[in-house]
């Protein structure tokens, strides 16, 4: 071979391998395994049914616990909340629904909202959190924030416990609970559920339990009575219990803070501004926050943002980070696609494993995507995908597809567009992840869901034997903001139930 050819291959050689290169950065990759954990049983003609929306997950241990809507209505609510738990690290799964809170399960509410999972090291209870919402008048009112508590690994839950009711002129929204599980904390065992006040233009509000969830507190605003919407307190093993959150009309990240175990709260800091490209075919879809921590008490919260796409064209999934809820860093894209891919990634649900922190804490992110922004009602295809990092997000991997795609007519409706949630997790045992996901597959007779009578097939599902994290090669330290901009402010408090 004569040197002039070999030069020659070795330019195709080099040539191919850039395009791998990038390819590997663009194209979703195989299915991942995934296994069904629940499915809705509710007949009552009101709701959408078989749906099964907005999981979360939490894990201690080998157990991890998943919460779901079940039974989706068109203007609020679900006809209950269902439960999944694993007591050997994803391996089997037990599920049920939450006894006694709306009226489809021996309750008194009509409709039930926003799951959200919490463990309490120190009294060995696991708690659901949820909304519980009354339809009096014609009106769907977010009446209480309620928790049922479990004493035995997730596997039985008792009654509700109230947290907060709205009295007459309330309207309660989007609540979440943490406990803090670190045996040197001086609030050791002190769990915390954050809301807002619609009614009352977003306000926020914390209470704090200290008996494993069998009462709570009077509720605190923050120390500058800030607005907002879709908190997700974490806790620092130091105690200090920090609450990303956005503002009220989801043009901000803010944050504020506690450190004497919820006695009172700071007030708010901003974190960056938001500016998001609107997902395309009437999704439901917002910038709320997804937020955890490592074991250092490193915090980690992600959200959907255009900032770094040509006039937002499309949504990237970027990514701040704080040691003490009062600085933040930089925003940075994480980059599972390249810049300009068209790809639209919104609904993030961030994992991270609480063994590992600081430059080795392994993360791994699970999102719902458009293959191409610029798509139709008709035309979208949902995927759900991940990416993961082993050096506290410094780098990350290619996106991975979990499962799909989807057609959005599979999807239930809502006054807000179709829902997949406002919020998906994704939780670590044994070392690989677990996310929480809304999978939908084609109705009975090919119908539209949210036809009369139609049999939908939207469940709780999550991978079959996790996901492992991986060695990513790809950075975004040379990204560069070339858009700003925020969501147009609504004409009222934004609700999200």
């Amino acid at each position: 071979m004569s040197r002039y050819a070999r030069h020659f291959r070795a330019i195709l050689a080099f040539a191919c391998a850039v395009l791998l290169a990038f390819a590997s950065t663009s194209l979703a990759l195989a299915n991942v395994p995934i296994v069904q954990l629940s499915t809705d049983p509710y007949t009552n003609t009101t709701s959408q049914h078989q749906t099964e929306v907005e999981p979360d997950s939490f894990s201690f241990g080998s157990t991890i616990v998943m919460a779901t809507q079940v039974g989706r209505f068109n203007d609020g609510g679900s006809s209950n909340i269902g439960w999944a738990t694993s007591t050997n690290g994803g391996a089997t799964w037990t599920h049920g629904f939450l006894p006694g809170i709306t009226v489809f399960q021996g309750g008194t509410f009509a409709r039930v909202s926003d799951a959200s999972v919490a463990f309490d090291a120190r009294h060995s209870t696991w708690l659901i959190s949820s909304l519980a919402i009354s339809t009096s008048g014609g009106s769907v009112i977010g009446a209480a924030v309620v928790v049922n508590r479990s004493t035995d690994g997730g596997l039985t839950w008792s009654n509700p416990v109230t947290v907060k009711t709205a009295g007459s002129t309330g309207n309660l929204d989007k609540n979440w609970s943490v406990c803090d599980d670190t045996a040197s904390s001086p609030f050791y065992g002190h769990c915390y559920t954050e809301w807002d006040n619609n009614a009352r233009g977003n306000r926020i509000q914390m209470s704090t339990s200290t008996d494993g969830g069998l009462t709570w507190g009077a509720a605190h605003s923050t120390a500058n009575r800030a607005s907002g919407l879709g908190g997700q307190p974490v806790v620092q093993p130091n105690g200090t219990v920090i609450v990303p959150i956005d503002n009220a009309n989801e043009s901000s990240v803010l944050a504020f803070t506690s450190t004497n175990g919820g006695t009172s709260w700071s007030s708010t800091v901003t974190v960056a501004s938001i500016s998001t490209h609107t997902v395309a075919g009437n999704l439901r879809s917002g910038p709320l926050i997804s937020a955890e921590i490592d074991a250092a008490g490193k915090v980690y919260v992600v959200w959907q943002d255009c900032r770094f796409e040509s006039g937002c064209s499309a949504n990237d999934i970027v990514m701040s980070t704080s040691t003490n809820g009062a600085t933040w860093t930089a925003v940075q894209r994480i980059p599972m696609d390249p810049v300009g891919s068209g790809v639209d990634h919104f609904i993030p649900g961030i994992g991270v494993d609480r063994s590992t922190s600081g430059t080795t804490a392994h993360l791994v992110l699970a999102f719902y995507y458009y293959p191409t922004s610029s798509c139709s009602t008709s035309t979208c295809q949902l995927d759900i995908g991940y990416t993961s990092s082993t050096n506290g997000g410094n780098s990350w991997t290619a996106r991975t597809q979990i499962t799909g795609p989807m057609t959005l007519s599979w999807l239930p409706n809502t006054t807000q567009g179709r829902m997949v949630g406002d919020y998906i997790s994704t939780s670590f045992a044994g070392g690989v992840a677990f996310p929480g996901l809304a999978v939908a597959t084609i109705p009975d007779g090919g119908v539209d869901c949210s036809s009369g009578g139609a049999v939908c097939h939207e469940s709780l599902d999550t991978v079959a034997t996790g996901l492992a994290h991986q060695i990513g090669r790809y950075t975004s330290q040379h990204d560069r903001v070339v858009f700003s901009g925020s969501p147009s402010a609504p004409s009222g408090p934004l609700t999200a139930r």
